[in-house]
């Protein structure tokens, strides 16, 4: 995990080293201050927003002592969870999806168990290996990108390119590049970035309050 402070990097607000300290407490552990100051220094690197969400989630799912891979694991960086990930993996060649680098990644580790139908051992491969491929890239400061992988069949482009598009995956001029058939929809597609836009300001103005 990180744990040097980037030089220009502001130091954590008060808010910040309340929340660690409420967290392991209520996790059931009580930290030092030594101990606190530490844990929050490892978490320096990533955007406090985002870790004071992740703190939010340990307080409802960790039972024990906190971690700081239990709070990295839950940041909300755009990256989705190793079984939402999975579950937008195509069923077939037909399929199309557009995936981060760290699915593709992961796909390339569970596709031979697919090869020879063992689509259950695929899955905790996958899981595995993309939870891990995930951690390095949130520790390296990596931010998400997506691409797109596009099956034979066009309408499950279009549908794939539509649905990276409504969650702000992509811009709505590569949408309607790379499928020109979904220009029709570009207007909706504006407002509901612009409903996610607004969703996710309100979200960081509660946080950051």
């Amino acid at each position: 995990m990180r744990s040097s402070r980037n030089k220009g990097q502001s130091m954590p607000s008060e808010n910040l080293i309340m929340a660690v300290a409420a967290t392991a407490e209520l996790c059931g552990r009580t930290f030092t201050p030594a101990a606190a100051a530490v844990f929050v220094d490892d978490l320096s690197g990533y955007p406090e927003p985002q870790v004071l969400g992740a703190l939010r989630r340990c307080r409802r799912e960790v039972r024990g002592i906190l971690t700081v891979n239990d709070v990295v694991s839950r940041l909300d960086d755009g990256r989705p969870g190793a079984d939402e990930a999975w579950a937008m993996i195509p069923q077939d060649e037909s399929g199309s999806v557009v995936w981060s680098h760290e699915m593709a990644l992961a796909f390339g580790v569970a596709q031979p168990l697919l090869a020879v139908g063992d689509r259950v051992a695929a899955r905790m491969a996958f899981k595995e290996a993309y939870n891990c491929i995930v951690a390095m890239a949130r520790d390296a400061g990596t931010p998400v990108k997506w691409t797109p992988s596009f099956g034979l069949d066009p309408g499950a482009r279009d549908a794939a390119v539509m649905t990276a598009a409504r969650a702000g995956r992509m811009t709505i001029e590569h949408a309607v590049e790379l499928c020109p058939a979904i220009a029709h929809e570009a207007p909706s597609l504006v407002e509901g970035l612009q409903r996610i836009a607004g969703l996710l300001a309100d979200t960081t103005k509660k946080v950051t309050a």
